[in-house]
C-alpha cells in the first residue's frame, strides 16, 4: 500500500491523494506538519530532501514533489489518465500544474496561509496585514484574472479532467478554508471550472474525508456545503 506522508489540507497533498483515488491506487495518509515543532520522523529528510511536503512512500521506494509522484502514479497506473494524449493540451497540463504549484500557491496561498493560520497560531507571531493587502490587491487580481481567461473549455487542458485542473482546484480550495471567498463575479469561468473540478467524484470524497482536519483546525467550509451535503 503507497504511504502519502503530509496532511489533507495541503495543497500539494490533496492533489496527491485526489490522483490517487482516481486511480483506485490504495493509500494510507502518515501525518506530517512540518510547520509544527517536532512533528515530522526522524527520517523526514530522507523521505523529503526539501523538508516538504508531501513523500511517497512505495515500498522501497520514496519520492518526494507532488508533481513528480503525480507523474510516477501515472506510469504506475495509466488508467484513467490525468495528463492528455493530446500534444498540446499535455503541454498545457504540465504548464497549468507548474502554474499553480509555483505562482498560484507560492505567490498568494502559502503567503496568506501563513500570515493568516501559521504565523498568529503555531508562531504566535503577529499577522502582517500589509502582506495580506498586497496579495489580496496587487497578487490575486492578475493571477485569477489570467486563470478565468484560460477557463473557457470544459476543463484546463481539454475535455477531461487532468492533474492542471486538480492543482488549481486544490488551491483555491485552502485558499477559501482560510477564509478568502473565490470572487464569482469578478472571475465566472474560474468559479465555474472549480465547480465542475469539486464535484468529480474523488475529488469530493477526498474533500469529505478531510472535514475533520478541517474542523479541529477551526478553518471555513461553508463554501462546500452544496457539494458535501
Amino acid at each position: 500500500m503507497l504511504k502519502i506522508h503530509g496532511v489533507p489540507i495541503s495543497v500539494h497533498t490533496r492533489k496527491v491523494i485526489v490522483a490517487a483515488r482516481m486511480k483506485r491506487l490504495p493509500f494510507e495518509v502518515m501525518p506530517v506538519v512540518p510547520v509544527m515543532p517536532g512533528n515530522p520522523p526522524e527520517n523526514w529528510r530522507e523521505l523529503s530532501p526539501t523538508g516538504k511536503i508531501p513523500a511517497l512512500q512505495d515500498g522501497d521506494y520514496t519520492l518526494a514533489d507532488s508533481a513528480a509522484i503525480c507523474a510516477y502514479l501515472e506510469r504506475k497506473q495509466p488508467e484513467p489518465s490525468l495528463y492528455p494524449r493530446d500534444d498540446r493540451h499535455y503541454g498545457h497540463a504540465l504548464w497549468f500544474e507548474q502554474y499553480a504549484g509555483g505562482t498560484v500557491f507560492r505567490d498568494i496561498v502559502h503567503p496568506l496561509f501563513h500570515e493568516v493560520f501559521v504565523n498568529p497560531k503555531v508562531k504566535g507571531i503577529a499577522t502582517d496585514h500589509a502582506c495580506i493587502d498586497h496579495v489580496l490587491t496587487r497578487v490575486l487580481p492578475e493571477v485569477f484574472g489570467y486563470l478565468d481567461a484560460v477557463s473557457n473549455g470544459p476543463f484546463l487542458a481539454g475535455s477531461a479532467p487532468s492533474v492542471a485542473d486538480l492543482a488549481v482546484a486544490s488551491n483555491l480550495v485552502t485558499l477559501q478554508y482560510i477564509g478568502f471567498a473565490l470572487d464569482r463575479q469578478r472571475f465566472p469561468r474560474l468559479a465555474n471550472l472549480f465547480d465542475r473540478v469539486i464535484r468529480i467524484p474523488d475529488m469530493t470524497e477526498a474533500l469529505r474525508a478531510e472535514q475533520p482536519v478541517v474542523q479541529q483546525m477551526g478553518l471555513k467550509s461553508e463554501f462546500l456545503n452544496a457539494v458535501l451535503n
